[in-house]
């Protein structure tokens, strides 16, 4: 049963909050935190009257480190051990609510994150629960770490983990297997409870964000070769942009040059873009099926320019669930990350040359 008693001061330590406020601001379950004070002794040090929970701001340090590092792949028994040393103070080695060094997470493929040699989430009852209270399924264990610092609203959390699994494995891994589920997820649990998730929705969707226009400082990439680029655009009255982003920085990570429109773009702003750029190719993404214009599409297909007899025409793309099922004669559809990329390389021959990966394997 959730705790209901109001906020009350608690002396010159701040302010001390139940158990149902905790279990709110920190993403998880009251039945979590009292599992945790049972089986790990990770608890508020004074109880009012005797029997009711109060946390302090010890406390609720404690907790939330106790979070930070079971999101981190850190087992819960170790975790709660390291939880408490930050209870009684910064230890030698730590910081505030983290410590110092980072537990490093590796995808594995066969089953989820591995920290330190052990298996994320080592305890069964907490590693099998999904982040957060969101609907995530069958997913990596970094979704579900991803999800609790979303739901936390813990901001640094979330940046880092981003900024570390795209260094450790690359823009399209994250973007299909951890940022895309943990925002579907998201986008699930605001559609069935109101607005209450949308402030998880929005920091979540800014952070992705921000690593994905950071990708050239956290991956090694080509320089953009010599060439007419790639025009990116969403259709008219077409608002979501992060798959474009998602696109953006892996044409980037390849050497493709682009130029990115962003959202809702006009149907003459659009022209006019292709008409003073000249792009090698045009992709139209549109989320929506309302906002799917193949009448758009196909105007895209027939400008030319150049001199006569060497004129030349765009590739068009389509990419997004809005144009799903509308098979049109001279664009070609696009499934996925992967698909996008892969096909708009292929555009340019052997001027990008092999991948920065194969690159850097073939270098030693």
């Amino acid at each position: 049963m959730v705790d209901n008693q109001q906020e009350e001061p608690d002396g010159p330590d701040g302010v001390a909050v139940t158990t149902g406020a905790l279990a709110r601001r920190l993403g998880v379950s009251p039945t979590t935190l009292r599992s945790w004070d049972r089986r790990y002794g990770l608890g508020p040090a004074v109880r009012a009257d005797g029997r009711h929970r109060r946390w302090s701001r010890n406390d609720v340090a404690m907790v939330e480190a106790m979070c930070r590092l079971t999101a981190t792949g850190v087992p819960p028994a170790e975790a709660a051990r390291l939880a408490k040393q930050r209870g009684r103070g910064p230890a030698e080695g730590t910081v505030t609510g983290v410590s110092a060094a980072p537990v490093p997470v590796r995808v594995d493929r066969a089953g989820g994150d591995r920290a330190g040699g052990n298996r994320a989430g080592g305890d069964r009852a907490e590693g099998s629960r999904a982040g957060g209270g969101l609907p995530l399924g069958n997913v990596r264990q970094e979704s579900r770490g991803l999800a609790r610092a979303a739901v936390r609203l813990d901001a640094p959390e979330v940046q880092n983990r981003l900024n570390a699994l795209v260094r450790a494995h690359g823009l399209t891994v994250t973007w299909d297997e951890v940022m895309v589920p943990t925002l579907r997820a998201v986008g699930r649990k605001w559609a069935s409870s109101g607005d209450r998730y949308v402030e998880v929705e929005h920091l979540l969707s800014w952070h992705i964000s921000t690593t994905l226009r950071s990708a050239p400082l956290l991956v090694p990439a080509r320089p953009a070769v010599d060439a007419a680029p790639v025009l990116l655009a969403c259709v008219p009255d077409e608002q979501h942009t992060l798959p474009l982003e998602a696109l953006h920085a892996a044409l980037g990570e390849r050497g493709v040059p682009t130029r990115m429109l962003g959202a809702a773009v006009p149907v003459e702003a659009l022209l006019a873009s292709v008409r003073r750029v000249g792009p090698v190719a045009v992709v139209l993404w549109s989320q929506a099926r309302s906002t799917a214009s193949v009448p758009l599409a196909q105007h895209l297909t027939a400008m030319e320019w150049g001199v006569k007899g060497a004129r030349r025409s765009p590739a068009v793309l389509t990419a997004g669930p809005g144009w799903a099922g509308r098979a049109v004669p001279g664009l070609v559809r696009c499934h996925g990350l992967e698909d996008a990329a892969s096909t708009l390389c292929g555009l340019y021959g052997d001027l990008l040359g092999p991948p920065p990966t194969a690159t850097r394997a073939a270098g030693g």
